[in-house]
């Protein structure tokens, strides 16, 4: 009896998660479209190319899938070990990020990384904006809230067996607890990213995506936006 509850009272909150990621990601799809077009629009008549740039993750159950954002980089970008110095993958490799990008659109001299177009579309988050309509509502891999959708070798590397399974439970989210509550303090070199993605699978629930979509908004609004 009590396993009939816990399953009827799991699915009843996957049901209500789910119908939350549908309406709200459409109400943003539909407030944010002008924008988006616009977004889309510059970077075509900035590279002449595709505006949006796929990258495959690994999801819900290890499954990999793509993760569709606005492209921020040039072109070829993501082949790291031929755009890379040796002393710039070793820092990529640490977060999987640079502090100072120079393959980001716009970027021109040293310290840009952090002003460029392309930085100005990640601080913002507003490269994230085609997950909502592609990932979230139509195809259903990624929902609103939950762990950062992450490359393989970044599970294997900062996860324990056991925690990579937590990790794979749940499906990962457009914005989730660490990016809401830490954003760039939270990294891989001192924990605290695990930590926290740890304590969002074990503590989640439908009240604290509420709160963490809320403290999302206010971070991207005091400028403390991913770098």
């Amino acid at each position: 009896m009590q396993k009939n509850k816990t399953y009827a009272r799991r699915a009843a909150g996957a049901f209500c998660k789910r119908l939350l990621d549908i309406l709200l990601s459409l109400l943003l799809t539909l407030l944010f479209l002008p924008l988006s077009l616009l977004i889309a629009l510059a970077i075509f008549l900035r590279t002449g190319g595709n505006p949006f740039y796929g990258h495959r993750r690994v999801g819900t159950g290890g499954k990999e899938f793509t993760v569709l954002k606005f492209r921020t980089m040039e072109k070829g970008a993501d082949d790291v070990e031929h755009t890379l110095t040796e002393e710039e993958l070793a820092v990529y490799r640490l977060e999987y990020k640079l502090p100072d990008d120079r393959r980001l659109l716009g970027y021109k001299r040293s310290g840009d990384g952090r002003r460029c177009f392309g930085a100005l579309l990640r601080r913002t988050s507003m490269d994230e904006l085609p997950q909502l309509w592609w990932n979230v509502l139509l195809c259903g891999n990624m929902s609103l809230v939950g762990p950062r959708p992450v490359l393989r070798e970044e599970l294997e590397q900062h996860y324990s067996a056991e925690e990579r399974a937590a990790f794979l439970s749940v499906k990962p989210g457009v914005t989730g607890y660490w990016q809401a509550y830490a954003r760039n303090r939270a990294c891989y070199e001192n924990g605290e990213r695990q930590k926290m993605e740890l304590y969002y699978i074990t503590h989640r629930s439908i009240w604290l995506d509420l709160k963490i979509l809320f403290r999302t908004v206010v971070a991207v609004f005091a400028k403390t936006g991913a770098k």
